[in-house]
C-alpha cells in the first residue's frame, strides 16, 4: 500500500516539472548533430515524428512542455568554453536548460509540428531582430552637442509614435510593419493589436518592444525605412496605410503611394492586382508632432 501511494505520488510530482525540448528543425542542423555518437537519430523526419510523439504523451501526462531552438554551433561553442565533452547527453540536456531562459521559446499546447515549427522559427527571427537593433542602438553613444543617450532618446519618441499610431487608427484589429533599410540588411519588426470589448489595445510586450526599438533605430539614423498598418473591422473594407521615416519623425505617405507598395512586384516591377475589399488610403492626422533634437554621434 505505501508502495503504491509513492508511485502515486511520483506521477503527481511528476506533472509539477516542466520540461524543455531543443528541437533541430533542419535537417542541416540535424546532420550536424550525427557528429555525435551520443545522437543515434539517422533520418529527420523519424526524428521529428519522434518529437512530436513525445510531446503529446507529456500532454496527456499533465506536464508543461516548452520548445527551443537547438543550434549544433552554438551548442559546440558552449561546450568549449567551458570544458564540455559534446558527445555527452547530459550536457545537450544542460545546454537546453540554458536555452530557455535566454532563446526563444514555443510553449507546447497540442499543436501539430507544422504549426509549431514556422512559429518557432518566427520566434527565434523575433528575438534575433530586437537584439540586433538594440545592440546598434546603444552604439550611437551619446549625442556630441548635448551629451544625451541618442539610442535611449529615439526609443522614447519612437514609443510615443507608437501609442500615437495607435490611438489615431480607426476601430478594429491593426497590424503594423516597420521597416528600417541599412547595411548590412533591412530590419523588419511586426506588430498585431487587436481589440478587446472596450476597445483597448491589446499587445505582445515582446512584439511590441521588438516593434519599438527597430522604429527608434530608424529614428535614430535617418535611414531608409516606414510604417504601415493594415486595420481590420467586420462589415468594413481593411485599410491601409502608412508614413515613411524621414528627419527623425513620420511623415505620411499618399494614398497612390501605398497602393504603388502593395500593388507592384519588388522583384520585377509589374504591377499586381490591388486586393479586393481594401481601402489604400492615407494615414489619419497624428497632430502636432514635435520637433526632435537632431543628435550627432
Amino acid at each position: 500500500m505505501a508502495h503504491t501511494d509513492r508511485r502515486t505520488m511520483r506521477r503527481v510530482l511528476r506533472r509539477e516539472i516542466a520540461g524543455t525540448i531543443g528541437l533541430l528543425t533542419d535537417e542541416h542542423d540535424f546532420r550536424a548533430m550525427r557528429r555525435y555518437r551520443s545522437f543515434t537519430f539517422d533520418d529527420h523526419t523519424a526524428y521529428l515524428r519522434e518529437v512530436e510523439a513525445l510531446l503529446r504523451t507529456r500532454a496527456t501526462q499533465g506536464g508543461h512542455t516548452t520548445v527551443t531552438l537547438f543550434d549544433p554551433e552554438e551548442y559546440a561553442v558552449y561546450c568549449t568554453e567551458r570544458g564540455l565533452d559534446p558527445d555527452n547527453p547530459s550536457h545537450r540536456t544542460r545546454f537546453t536548460a540554458e536555452l530557455a531562459t535566454t532563446g526563444p521559446t514555443i510553449p507546447y499546447e497540442g499543436q501539430p509540428l507544422s504549426e509549431l515549427l514556422p512559429a518557432l522559427v518566427d520566434e527565434a527571427v523575433r528575438q534575433a531582430t530586437w537584439e540586433y537593433a538594440a545592440t546598434l542602438l546603444a552604439r550611437l553613444g551619446s549625442c556630441a552637442s548635448c551629451g544625451e543617450d541618442i539610442g535611449r532618446a529615439a526609443f522614447t519618441r519612437a514609443s510615443a509614435l507608437l501609442l500615437r499610431v495607435l490611438d489615431t487608427a480607426p476601430p478594429g484589429n491593426r497590424h503594423l510593419v516597420c521597416s528600417v533599410s541599412g547595411p548590412p540588411e533591412t530590419l523588419v519588426a511586426v506588430l498585431h493589436a487587436d481589440q478587446d470589448d472596450e476597445r483597448a489595445a491589446r499587445l505582445d510586450e515582446a512584439e511590441a518592444l521588438e516593434f519599438t526599438t527597430v522604429l527608434a533605430l530608424g529614428l535614430a539614423t535617418d535611414g531608409p525605412g516606414g510604417l504601415v498598418m493594415r486595420t481590420s473591422a467586420p462589415g468594413s473594407p481593411d485599410r491601409i496605410y502608412g508614413w515613411r521615416l524621414r528627419g527623425n519623425t513620420l511623415h505620411p505617405l499618399t494614398a497612390g503611394e501605398v497602393f504603388d507598395a502593395y500593388c507592384t512586384d519588388i522583384e520585377t516591377g509589374d504591377l499586381v492586382s490591388p486586393e479586393s475589399d481594401v481601402d489604400y488610403c492615407e494615414p489619419p492626422d497624428l497632430g502636432v508632432q514635435e520637433t526632435p533634437h537632431h543628435h550627432r554621434p
